[in-house]
């Protein structure tokens, strides 16, 4: 599913529709005051597991193979000695991807559960992305199916008995072709279940229709069969859907094609074909309003039945100890949504943290302070200029001018090197060398107030190469069972310590460990950002391969160094002495201590700033080949 192809193609402006019921009135609702948001203590460290393959244990990785051949990790695997690693990466939320019941192709009828039809699922294990059941959860995590919410809310209770709050996907722009509850609670409607067919459009239909026209599935390329050409009683390439569905990314064909997002449906907001907005428009200055504005608002409006259910779904995981969402494809929906929906969680949970998937940089701020998002996506700009750095392609600079565009928002940026759309680092399409990972996850997480994400198996160097089925390697699959060695090499067959780690990747753990904990903790990263790169640029040594900046606030000062390249650097980096004055640094030399020990505690290299007042500092730096260090200047006695 390439996201990004159809951003530009599908950006209808996005509302809702449905002649829907009247959102409760203020006398309806609690009289009491609604809480206000809560920020966080601390910088937010996020760990996103994909469930079913964070605790499988099982290496045969079969192409398109079975969760019995191939095996499956379940809501269990995540035991308290996984919880107590994830602490020490100094994880303060972990991103459940997969949890949601989607469609896939195992039988769990037994279960009262209705059967998919390969041809509009994507893989054998199926898309997490391509939901069926928003009030259920994927039968394949749990021992036993019959007691899945049991053992999810297991799950739950043990996190945050570690003091990790926990997350899961809403993915508000599309479901499952074959969408249908069988969880629901009383007086739950399913998406489309009242919907008026005759038509494409209805500010009241949950769905957009191709009337009098029937589904066809796309053509398949070359060479490509569902389940890799295995028998199955319903992979005839037919699935019957009549009158046809507007297509999840936005196509309009009855038959789409093989590159849209064929196994699901578009969800209709209110926004008409012509891209109009059939629902009341959101006041601009409510950009500066609080959440407790934004839903008084929407009280007095009457909303399509598409947020009422999304509402309602929300509620529903929150009242169940969800600690938050991560939206997929956010800004595929309007952002008069979002402040409605937003403002109903922060009122049920203040601190919820709500993460967005967004990359159309003009809109990060309509979607921060009118659709009221705590976090976005920064790939566009930050994450796309650190690319190419990593691979040799890039410069500095580049890095440096993609922060300071989100400067004003920085904290609302969220910071990575993996997720489960983008390349491992150390796939050979990417930067080929897991360590080359290292400076960029230092400027990463250390840069800004941004929050830092982190996928699985990074930590350990996983390469994704595995060819499971659907889609190729260099990602590690979403769409099939497979192990994931690097991680199962950490996990150790449930022991999650390492055991089964080769030297390199129990010293990339270590780095990983050792900076995380950094981010999570240190307080002058809650503070000011100076960089020191363009200071530096003619610097004899330093070049666009190394970056340098500093942190700040009233309780500590750190200066961050990284070089890029495989090469050693040597150099005298200038601290401009307007910012030591600032610090109130005296004259002299000055010992700084190292907080990032990559050759270990006792490393014979020392670090002293020397200054003469007036004039800028220097500091002597040797970095090892993709080295970094993070020196600590000390306080003005």
């Amino acid at each position: 599913m390439n996201k990004f192809k159809w951003l530009t193609l599908v950006m209808l402006p996005l509302c809702l529709l449905n002649s829907c019921t009247k959102a409760p009135t203020n006398e309806e609702l609690s009289a009491k005051a609604v809480p206000q948001a809560v920020e966080p203590e601390g910088k937010v460290v996020i760990y996103q597991a994909f469930t079913r393959l964070f605790g499988n244990k099982i290496t045969t990785n079969k192409p398109w193979g079975t969760a019995t051949e191939n095996g499956v990790g379940k809501f269990n695997d995540f035991n308290d000695e996984a919880f107590i690693g994830l602490k020490k990466l100094g994880v303060s939320h972990l991103w459940l991807t997969g949890v949601v019941h989607h469609a896939m192709v195992a039988d769990y009828t037994a279960y009262g559960i209705d059967a998919d039809d390969p041809d509009v699922v994507k893989g054998r294990a199926g898309s997490p992305y391509a939901v069926k059941d928003y009030y259920d959860v994927d039968p394949d995590l749990a021992i036993d199916p019959a007691k899945r919410m049991e053992e999810f809310k297991a799950f739950l209770a043990r996190a945050h008995q570690h003091g990790i709050k926990v997350i899961i996907d809403i993915v508000p722009n599309h479901v499952a072709r074959h969408y249908r509850s069988t969880t629901k609670p009383e007086g739950v409607r399913d998406f489309g279940q009242d919907d008026n067919v005759s038509v494409e459009y209805h500010r009241d239909n949950n769905f957009y229709y191709v009337p009098n026209q029937a589904f066809e599935l796309p053509d398949y390329p070359q060479g490509f069969q569902a389940l890799g050409g295995e028998a199955h009683p319903l992979r005839d390439g037919k699935f019957t859907e009549f009158p046809a569905k507007w297509t999840g990314n936005g196509a309009r064909a009855a038959k789409p094609r093989f590159d849209d997002w064929f196994e699901t449906v578009k969800i209709n907001y209110g926004v008409k074909p012509d891209g109009s907005l059939d629902f009341v428009k959101l006041p601009n200055d409510y950009a500066t309003k609080d959440h407790a504005a934004h839903r008084a608002f929407w009280q007095q409006q009457t909303v399509p039945s598409s947020w009422l259910k999304f509402q309602q779904i929300t509620q529903y995981w929150l009242a169940l100890g969800v600690d938050g969402f991560r939206y997929d494809m956010a800004e595929m929906v309007p952002v008069e949504f979002w402040s409605y929906l937003n403002s109903e969680i922060k009122a049920t949970k203040p601190d919820a943290l709500l993460l967005a998937e967004v990359y159309q940089p003009a809109l990060y701020r309509d979607y921060i302070h009118l659709g009221k998002m705590d976090y976005l996506y920064d790939k566009v700009g930050f994450y796309d200029s650190l690319k190419p750095l990593m691979q040799g392609k890039g410069t500095a600079s580049a890095v440096f001018a993609a922060q300071q565009q989100v400067q004003d928002i920085a904290k609302h940026m969220l910071h990575f090197l993996e997720n489960h759309d983008e390349q491992r680092i150390a796939s050979p399409e990417f930067a080929g060398d897991a360590l080359k990972g290292k400076p960029a996850m230092v400027v990463s997480a250390l840069i800004s107030t941004s929050p830092t994400l982190l996928y699985f198996g990074q930590e350990s160097g996983e390469a994704g190469a595995l060819a499971a089925g659907f889609g190729q390697p260099s990602r590690t699959s979403i769409f099939d069972y497979v192990g994931v060695p690097a991680h199962q090499a950490w996990m150790n067959g449930g022991r999650f310590d390492g055991g089964g780690f080769t030297e390199a990747q129990q010293q990339l753990h270590q780095f990983y460990q050792q900076l995380m904990q950094i981010s999570a903790s240190r307080p002058a990263l809650q503070g000011q950002f100076v960089s020191l790169h363009q200071h530096n640029l003619q610097t004899a040594g330093y070049s666009e391969q190394q970056m340098s900046f500093a942190r700040f606030n009233e309780q500590q000062r750190l200066i961050v160094i990284s070089n890029f390249s495989e090469q050693p650097a040597s150099f005298s980096l200038q601290v401009p002495a307007e910012l030591l004055q600032q610090w109130q640094v005296a004259p002299g030399e000055i010992k700084l201590s190292e907080l990032l020990q990559q050759n270990g505690p006792h490393s014979s290299t020392a670090y002293n700033l020397h200054y003469a007042s007036g004039q800028a500092g220097t500091i002597n730096v040797q970095l090892a080949g993709l080295g970094s260090v993070v020196l600590v200047v000390p306080s003005a006695k």
